[in-house]
């Protein structure tokens, strides 16, 4: 790997990972700062933390071809830098927020902006031959795992400052990474290979439409759809199913979002790389998904807290579901539509999470007192629903 694709993914990498960290800063006391600003229980809070991220996917839903398609044709640099510079934007306006409309407006501005893994994924692309992007997305999305390490405890012990302190530490990690980028961030994405912006593969029903690498990759594309769906079920209700279910405070929400990103570290940064090139993508993604079903029906089976931690830990290895399938994809499509492509498949995943947060805090809100775990069981239905649709895509042809 050449030094300036070794920059070029290094800084990729640690964007990623202090967006990570941001949200995961956010994460234990969201329902804190939903409750100081609503008056609300813990239930009725939880329904507004839906609202926030339908409010955030509905927007990242038009956007994501928007991004995609920008990035293919003015390069990757600029894109990156203006998605880094609009979740400051949110975070700041979060942390300064006098009344809940304030968090809409945050989250709509973070929705225009983007968040920067549709570009982050294309570099990927950019920078790796085929055979080792199952591999390059594992470290990706190791990247994902060490933010819910840092991030969750370091909002954990923030949060006892008071609920907005770790919207304030967000905020200036963004605004440091983008100032990083804008000095450092080298261009991926040569000239030569630029497509002219289209019409129709801006909007994102248009988008999925036209992906690039035919039957397969829309096959993929749906079962990723669903399988997001599902997924919607952490942020949408995780701080307030351990709460009500455990009593568990911010640090201890906190703790258990850290324990899952040091699993979801060796997950994607080991098992991802040594699965993929020993089964291939398709198997890999295909066995991952069957975990991801798995993982969902016992974390809503748990009744107690170290049974929880137990589930974090044995079903971890289902992380490498994500990585295959995107490596998959991928190798599918040609190599100057890579960001078309990860527009289109932030399309489907900002069109998932549109209805994933509302449907899982509804769930929540209508089966707290009876049946906490509910959420987690329609997310294992949704995630077998995706297994079967995958199966029917055809392996990428070096695999």
């Amino acid at each position: 790997m050449a030094r300036s694709t070794k920059h070029a993914f290094a800084f990729v990498w640690v964007t990623v990972l202090l967006d990570m960290v941001g949200l995961g800063l956010i994460m234990p006391i969201l329902p804190a700062i939903l409750r100081q600003l609503t008056g609300a229980d813990v239930a009725h809070a939880s329904i507004y933390g839906g609202w926030l991220f339908f409010a955030y996917a509905a927007m990242q839903f038009f956007c994501a071809p928007i991004i995609g398609g920008l990035s293919d044709a003015f390069g990757r640099r600029p894109v990156l830098l203006l998605a880094v510079l609009g979740l400051g934007v949110d975070y700041a306006l979060t942390a300064l927020s006098p009344t809940i409309v304030w968090l809409f407006v945050g989250r709509i501005i973070a929705g225009i902006f983007g968040a920067s893994y549709t570009t982050a994924n294309a570099y990927i692309a950019d920078v790796t031959p085929p055979d080792e992007r199952g591999k390059a997305f594992g470290m990706l999305g190791a990247a994902f795992g060490v933010g819910f390490v840092v991030g969750p405890a370091i909002g954990g012990l923030l949060g006892d400052l008071g609920p907005r302190v770790p919207f304030f530490v967000a905020a200036a990690l963004s605004v440091a990474n983008f100032l990083y980028g804008l000095v450092f961030l080298p261009e991926t994405h040569p000239k030569e290979k630029r497509q002219p912006l289209r019409l129709h593969q801006l909007h994102p029903f248009g988008a999925i439409v036209s992906i690039p690498g035919g039957k397969d990759v829309r096959t993929l594309v749906l079962a990723l759809l669903v399988v997001f769906l599902g997924s919607a079920v952490y942020p949408a209700v995780w701080s307030f199913w351990s709460n009500a279910r455990f009593d568990w405070s911010p640090r201890m929400i906190g703790l258990s979002l850290a324990a899952y990103g040091v699993t979801h570290i060796f997950t994607q940064a080991v098992l991802a790389g040594i699965c993929t090139k020993r089964w291939g993508d398709r198997k890999t993604a295909l066995v991952g998904l069957l975990l991801t079903v798995g993982s969902f029906i016992l974390t809503g089976l748990a009744t107690r807290s170290w049974m929880v931690f137990a589930v974090i830990l044995i079903a971890s290895p289902s992380g490498i579901a994500m990585p295959a399938m995107n490596a998959w994809m991928s190798k599918l499509a040609p190599d100057d539509a890579q960001g078309r492509l990860q527009g289109a498949i932030g399309a489907a995943e900002s069109l998932s999470s549109i209805f994933g947060p509302i449907l899982m805090s509804q769930v929540f809100g209508a089966f707290e007192h009876t049946q906490p775990g509910a959420p987690f069981f329609v997310a294992a239905a949704l995630s077998l629903v995706a297994l079967f649709i995958a199966l029917r895509a055809s392996p990428p042809r070096s695999s």
